[in-house]
């Protein structure tokens, strides 16, 4: 645990790399020259109305009629492929 505790006190000691002067400045740099990409309103407006669109069809049109579940399977219907259907005629 010395050799961590020297270890550490050399590195606090040293002095920084000659790189790392000015690399918050350059960074906040290119920070500001990034371009921000703005979609048009004509975009959003298209893109909120085709979603209520879609909303409102999928909530009115059913694809098939709603059924109440048989009592016998409240798991849902019984599969031919179930593992428990494979067993069921094995020795």
């Amino acid at each position: 645990m010395n050799d961590l505790d020297a270890m550490l006190t050399r590195l606090a000691e040293a002095p920084a790399p000659a790189g790392l002067d000015g690399m918050e400045a350059r960074v906040l740099a290119r920070i500001t020259v990034r371009p921000v990409a703005h979609a048009g309103l004509r975009i959003g407006a298209t893109t909120i109305a085709l979603a209520l669109v879609m909303g409102i069809f999928g909530a009115r049109v059913p694809t098939r009629e709603a059924r109440a579940m048989s009592p016998l399977s409240p798991l849902g219907s019984v599969s031919a492929l179930a593992p428990s259907s494979l067993l069921d005629g094995a020795p």
